[in-house]
């Protein structure tokens, strides 16, 4: 027993500095679970901050090790605000997901995840802390999908395209990689409970889908011959922003599925639109929308400036914005949140964006990513892992309680 004791009351000092040599979230929760004593001493790593979901190296992302994939990093807190400048294995946590292997992201919300299987065209939720899996249907039931042949491989899917009745169906190779550009969720199931909508921008039209719980197919918002590039779940509603920068609104509150279609607000006249610019919609906690054009670099894909537009509750036409004042907004595959700065310990009027220009990546090689934060008060950015090639883009994942 005397040993026991020993343990237990080891110097605060020394006990940190072994907590300092363990990098894995699991390792660590399990450190602390020694004694009561040691759980005391040792800071708890909170998952209610941000995340950053890093796929692995290429080597490792089509293995057959289960440890492969992807996993969450999180600066060790105790301390200051992300430090960007210095991610490395000193300063950050690592929570992994195994059998991610042959998996994309395609959206977060919160702490959980959309994950597209590569080969099987299956589509899930998962909790990244919590490991609870819920099905979503998979990439055969999307509206344009009129016949699926695991048999036939490559050529699985015959396609319809949806916004030209005179096109012949077709056949598309590598379908589940190119298919499903984003998805979103409308709130987080607590406690196993399905009590969601899902909606997915999909195709080569980048058109809209809806999903319920108990649903076996998504259904089509009749918005086709529309590319669009952000959506989100508002108040009771979805709104979308299509490559020109028009609005569309949808009512949830219908038997049948959302109804609804072009907003009566026009398109922010100084928009830019072109290939080389995606926007984003987020909703504010005073009501209002705001939606951001993020501007990339000709041929490096590199973000380098963002405009700011916002649309008041009830108002009709948008506004451009200089500053987001005391909030941030994080962009990219993750649901599109407008949050307080101290709820991640750094400052407002800023933008934390990672990559989801699908449209000029490829998705079987690796790639530098485009991530990083924006700062609105003097039009700076700082890079992350900028000199890092991923398979697939990071994507932000953190604690609904922070919305």
């Amino acid at each position: 027993m005397g040993d026991i004791d020993g343990w237990a009351n080891i110097h605060h000092d020394i006990l940190k500095e072994i907590a300092k040599h363990f990098y894995s979230y699991d390792d660590f929760i399990q450190l602390r679970l020694v004694c009561k004593q040691w759980s005391l001493k040792l800071p708890e790593i909170s998952s209610k901050i941000l995340w950053l979901l890093v796929p692995e190296s290429f080597s490792d992302y089509f293995s057959e090790d289960d440890e492969g994939g992807y996993h969450l990093m999180q600066r060790i807190a105790d301390e200051v605000r992300l430090d960007i400048q210095s991610l490395d294995e000193a300063k950050i946590h690592h929570l992994n997901l195994a059998e991610m292997q042959n998996k994309l992201i395609r959206g977060s919300f919160g702490e959980w995840l959309i994950v597209l299987d590569i080969y099987q065209g299956s589509m899930c939720m998962l909790n990244a802390f919590t490991k609870v899996r819920l099905d979503l249907p998979p990439v055969s039931t999307f509206p344009d999908i009129i016949d699926y042949n695991p048999n036939n491989y490559g050529l699985e899917y015959t396609v319809r395209d949806l916004g030209d009745d005179d096109m012949d169906d077709y056949h598309e190779p590598y379908i589940n990689c190119i298919h499903v550009w984003k998805v979103i969720i409308n709130s987080c199931p607590i406690n196993d409970n399905e009590d969601f909508m899902a909606v997915a921008i999909y195709g080569p039209r980048r058109t809209l889908a809806f999903y319920k719980p108990n649903d076996k197919r998504w259904l089509d918002l009749s918005t086709r011959k529309q590319a669009f590039d952000d959506v989100i779940f508002f108040g009771e509603k979805i709104y979308a922003v299509e490559e020109g920068g028009q609005l569309y609104e949808f009512d949830t509150n219908t038997k049948s599925g959302p109804a609804g279609g072009i907003h009566e607000a026009k398109p922010p006249s100084d928009a830019a639109v072109g290939p080389y610019q995606l926007k984003y919609l987020v909703g504010c906690a005073n009501g209002s929308l705001l939606m951001l054009v993020r501007h990339f670099t000709n041929g490096e894909s590199r973000t380098y400036k963002f405009d700011i537009y916002e649309l008041k509750k009830n108002a009709k036409e948008w506004s451009r914005l200089d500053s987001l004042e005391n909030y941030i907004v994080m962009i990219g595959f993750n649901s599109s949140v407008q949050i307080l700065p101290a709820s991640i310990q750094t400052k407002g009027n800023q933008i934390y964006f990672t990559d989801n220009l699908l449209d000029l990546q490829s998705w079987d090689y690796a790639e530098h990513q485009d991530i990083g934060i924006f700062d609105l008060d003097d039009g700076s950015y700082q890079r992350v892992l900028s000199d890092v090639k991923f398979m697939c883009p990071p994507v932000w994942c953190y604690s609904s309680s922070l919305l």
